[in-house]
C-alpha cells in the first residue's frame, strides 16, 4: 500500500476555488497534504477556499493559491513553476478544472471558438499540464497519483453539450495513455466520473435534475455532493487501489448501470 499523506507530500488541484475541486482540496489538506489551489479568480475571491483548506489541516496548514488558466501555456507554466520553486516535488495532481457549453447550445449551432474554449480547458490543458508536471512526479521514493475528474458525459451523449461530452470522452483515453507512460515511474493514473453533483455548474438545471432523480433516474436516489467525489480521490491517493492504474471510478449513484429491459 502507498505511503500515507504527510511528510511533505504535495497536491495540486486545478479548478479548486469552488465545487468539486474545493471539496477535493479540503479533503487532501485534512489528510496531511500541502495543497496548491488553482483557479481563474483573483486572490481575494479565492481566499475563502484557501482558508478552508488551511482550517482542514494540511502540512502545517500549508496552502497556496496560483491564479492561472490551464487552457493557456502561460498558466500551465505558472503552475509548474509554483510547484517546483515552492515544494520541489508533486505527489498528487488532480485535473479538475472544467467548463461546459455556454447556454447548453445545440451541437449544430456550436462555433469553432466556443468548441475550442471547452476542449482547451477540459482536455488539451489537462493533457499538457500533466506532461509538464510529470518530471516532478518521477522521483521514485513513493507512489504518485494523477486523478482526472471526468464525467458521465464521457459515455452519455447530450446534443446540447457536444463539446463537453467530447472533451470528457477524450479524458478517458488520456487517462489510459498517462497510465501506460508513467507506470514505470511509480505514477498511478485514475479517472473519476462524477454523475449529477450539486455544484454551480448544475445549478441552472437543478429543477430538471430534481424531477429526474425523483422519477427514478438513479438507483441511489439522491443528488451527489462534492464530498462524494472527494472521498473517491482520497481512496485512490491513500493507496487503496495500488495494483490498478488507468481505471475508471464511477461516482454517480449507479447511473452507469444499464437497466434497459431485455
Amino acid at each position: 500500500m502507498g505511503e500515507r499523506a504527510g511528510n511533505g507530500r504535495v497536491a495540486l488541484v486545478t479548478g479548486s476555488t469552488a465545487g468539486i475541486g474545493r471539496a477535493i482540496a479540503i479533503a487532501l489538506g485534512a489528510d496531511g497534504y500541502a495543497v496548491v489551489l488553482n483557479g481563474r479568480r483573483d486572490a481575494v475571491d479565492a481566499e475563502e477556499a484557501r482558508a478552508a483548506v488551511q482550517r482542514a489541516g494540511g502540512a502545517a496548514g500549508s496552502c497556496v493559491y496560483v491564479r492561472a488558466d490551464v487552457a493557456e501555456a502561460a498558466g500551465r507554466e505558472a503552475l509548474r513553476e509554483a510547484v517546483r520553486s515552492g515544494f520541489g516535488r508533486l505527489d498528487v495532481l488532480v485535473n479538475n478544472a472544467g467548463v461546459t457549453t455556454e447556454g447548453r447550445r445545440d451541437m449544430l449551432e456550436l462555433s469553432e471558438e466556443a468548441m475550442l474554449r471547452v476542449l482547451k480547458t477540459n482536455l488539451v490543458g489537462p493533457f499538457l499540464l500533466s506532461s509538464a508536471l510529470a518530471g516532478l512526479m518521477e522521483n521514485g521514493d513513493a507512489l504518485r497519483y494523477i486523478v482526472n475528474i471526468s464525467s458521465i458525459s464521457a459515455y452519455q451523449p447530450s446534443v446540447n453539450r457536444a463539446d463537453y461530452c467530447i472533451s470528457k470522452a477524450g479524458m478517458g483515453m488520456m487517462t489510459k495513455l498517462f497510465a501506460l507512460r508513467l507506470a514505470s515511474h511509480g505514477v498511478r493514473v485514475f479517472e473519476i466520473r462524477p454523475g449529477i453533483i450539486r455544484t454551480d455548474m448544475t445549478g441552472p438545471v437543478a429543477a430538471k435534475y430534481d424531477a429526474k432523480i425523483g422519477g427514478g433516474l438513479l438507483p441511489l436516489s439522491r443528488w451527489g455532493e462534492p464530498e462524494d467525489v472527494a472521498r473517491a480521490v482520497l481512496a485512490v491517493v491513500r493507496g487503496h487501489h495500488d495494483y490498478a492504474t488507468g481505471e475508471v471510478i464511477n461516482v454517480d449513484g449507479g447511473f452507469h448501470i444499464n437497466r434497459g429491459a431485455l
